[in-house]
Order: structure tokens, then C-alpha cells, then sequence
């Protein structure tokens, strides 16, 4: 039997990082797109808005088009003081996911140093036997963070797996079309989403509103 990799995204999966953090977060980067591209506080919303819908990833963006460094934009928008207090999570899913067999990865947008201190507020730090953060998707000096379909395949090699043995559990579809693109198998977590979705996309092998729903996984 081949080895199961489960591929973990982390804000708005592992935690809700709608209820305050984002908010914080989206503060934080139209404060420095404002102080380093001279701009309106409208425009720099506008921006990060539009930079992320059509990347995935505010940064891209900028880095991209306005020749911002990346490593500077990152540790200036995720310093975030309070993050540990505004952390929510649900308990029972943060037992279930240390008790889970199997080879675990974090795999997330976010700066390594931002997911280290969110997994340790959650306790999660001994938990996964790899943490993938944004520094780590660049593919020749350049930025391929999630949905980029280059970025599963290297991660895949990385961990010397084939993409049919992995499970990526998101919040995002986009991210969770291009890892089924490859053969990976899907996991759509709804759990801190603010609607309710009354369907399951064709794309999605299972959608589910809490992580410990995955237990009954095949």
C-alpha cells in the first residue's frame, strides 16, 4: 500500500482566519502599499483586491508589477502583535489532527515565520512532519505560491511522492482545481465559510465543515 501524504493548507482550515486575522492582515498590507507606492488608501485596497484574484497572492502582484521585495512585503504585513489573541480554532478538530496517521504537510501562502507562531498558539508545532510556507515556492527565482500547478508538482518531488497519494484539505477551490488538475485528491473545508454551498463541485472528493469529519476518510 502507498504511502498517504495529507496536505494541510492553514488560514481558514486549520483556524478561521476570516473572523479577524484577514481583517488585520488587509490593514496591514494597504498600509505598506500605501507607504511604498504612493498611493490612495482606496487604491491600495483596490490593489491588494485585485492583485489577489487574479494571482492568488497580494505579493505576486506587487512584486511583479511594482518591484516590491518580497521578503520585506511579507515580514512588514505579518509582524500582526496580537495574532495569538485573535486565533480561533476548534479544539476537537485541532485533537483529532495530532491523533491523524499518516505523513502530514503544511502547505500555505503565509511566511514561515506567521504559521510557526499560529501552530504553536494552536499547539500544533510537533504535529506535521513538514511546514511548506511561501518562501519556499519559488521555482527558479520566481514566486509560484498556490494555485500555481508548477508549485504542486514541486512540492510533490520534494517529498518524493506522486500527486494520487496526496490529500490537500482547503479552503480554496482555485487551489483545490489545480492539485486535481495533477491527480491529487481533494478535500474542500467549508468549516468557517460565511455562506453555505449547496453543492459539491466536480473538482471536490469530499466537502467538509469540520476536520475531524476526515476520520471516516477511505
Amino acid at each position: 500500500m502507498r504511502e498517504r501524504v495529507w496536505l494541510f493548507d492553514l488560514d481558514d482550515t486549520l483556524h478561521h482566519a476570516s473572523a479577524g486575522i484577514f481583517g488585520e492582515l488587509g490593514v496591514a498590507m494597504n498600509d505598506y502599499i500605501v507607504r511604498h507606492l504612493g498611493v490612495s488608501s482606496d487604491e491600495a485596497q483596490e490593489l491588494r483586491r485585485r492583485y489577489w484574484r487574479r494571482y492568488g497572492a497580494t505579493l505576486l502582484g506587487l512584486v511583479r508589477h511594482h518591484a516590491i521585495v518580497g521578503s520585506h512585503f511579507l515580514d512588514e504585513t505579518h509582524a500582526l502583535p496580537r495574532l495569538e489573541e485573535g486565533l480561533r480554532a476548534s479544539a476537537p478538530d485541532v485533537a483529532w489532527l495530532r491523533r491523524l496517521q499518516g505523513r502530514k504537510v503544511l502547505l500555505t501562502n503565509a511566511p514561515a515565520r506567521y504559521a510557526r507562531r499560529v501552530l504553536h498558539a494552536l499547539q500544533l508545532q510537533q504535529t506535521f512532519d513538514e511546514v511548506i510556507t511561501v518562501e519556499e515556492m519559488r521555482i527558479f527565482g520566481h514566486w509560484r505560491p498556490k494555485p500555481d500547478v508548477r508549485m504542486f508538482r514541486h512540492v510533490c518531488a520534494r517529498l518524493k511522492v506522486h500527486p494520487s497519494q496526496c490529500i490537500l484539505v482547503e479552503d480554496s477551490l482555485a487551489n483545490l482545481k489545480a492539485a486535481r488538475s495533477l491527480g491529487m485528491r481533494t478535500v474542500w473545508m467549508r468549516g468557517w465559510a460565511p455562506t453555505a454551498c449547496a453543492q459539491r463541485p466536480a473538482i471536490v472528493d469530499r466537502r467538509v465543515s469540520r476536520l475531524r469529519d476526515l476520520k471516516s476518510w477511505p
